[in-house]
């Protein structure tokens, strides 16, 4: 069934599966984790909404989406994020598949430009937050990697209040390899202000102008740390 076209019965165990993890995952990250968040107020509860952070866990979306959203979420079900995922690695059998489904994954096919995921994606957003990872991948050094021209296509087609966020930690707390998160570890969440891509909109819509969408998205991302730490 398309990602679109869910009944109301799919709908309401995804919300419960979905808060049931979000509660346990933003209690761990409060209080089992050192965790500073900055820029909260950089975040409007709204639709249309597109986060754009640096991939360093496969669980980084549990930190970003719960650590703004929580507990807004149980009242307002239209910002549990979409998050684009590997299908190769939370679709790769039934049981992870029904899972991944109900925390509202997208499978994305790796290693080539996956046209139907980009247009779900840009169909979801319309209606609600995504979590989408530019880099595609998780960095390996804990490095800020190149960003993919698939996320210049969305924001060009969908135009979303577009915020940078840039996790520092969270490869200590699920290293490559790991499969249990670590506790205590002290971990870093910048949410930047929304990006600017108005003089962008104007190109034409391309691959060329998908890049330079994407490098500033990058260059955006890069600028967070702690020179910014705006918010106690």
């Amino acid at each position: 069934m398309s990602q679109l076209k869910r009944s109301k019965f799919e709908n309401f165990t995804s919300y419960l599966w979905v808060i049931s993890t979000v509660s346990l995952t933003w209690f761990f990250f409060t209080f089992l984790s050192r965790t500073k968040v900055y820029g909260r107020e950089n975040v409007p509860m709204k639709t249309n909404l597109l986060l754009l952070p640096n991939h360093l866990t496969m669980i980084d979306n549990f930190l970003i989406g719960p650590k703004i959203f929580y507990p807004h979420v149980i009242f307002n079900p239209h910002l549990i994020p979409w998050n684009p995922a590997a299908a190769e690695n939370f679709f790769n059998s039934p049981v992870l598949a029904w899972m991944s489904s109900k925390w509202k994954a997208i499978p994305v096919k790796r290693g080539r430009r996956d046209v139907e995921a980009l247009n779900t994606i840009i169909n979801l957003l319309r209606e609600g937050t995504v979590i989408n990872f530019p880099e595609g991948t998780r960095s390996r050094n804990g490095k800020l990697g190149k960003g993919r021209p698939g996320i210049g296509k969305i924001i060009y087609e969908a135009k979303p209040t577009a915020i940078p966020v840039r996790t520092i930690g969270m490869d200590k707390v699920l290293p490559i390899g790991a499969y249990v998160p670590r506790m205590f570890k002290k971990i870093e969440l910048y949410y930047g202000k929304p990006i600017d891509f108005s003089d962008l909109y104007a190109l034409p819509d391309e691959k060329e102008t998908w890049l330079k969408i994407v490098d500033r998205v990058m260059e955006s991302i890069a600028a967070l740390g702690p020179q910014e730490k705006n918010e106690k």
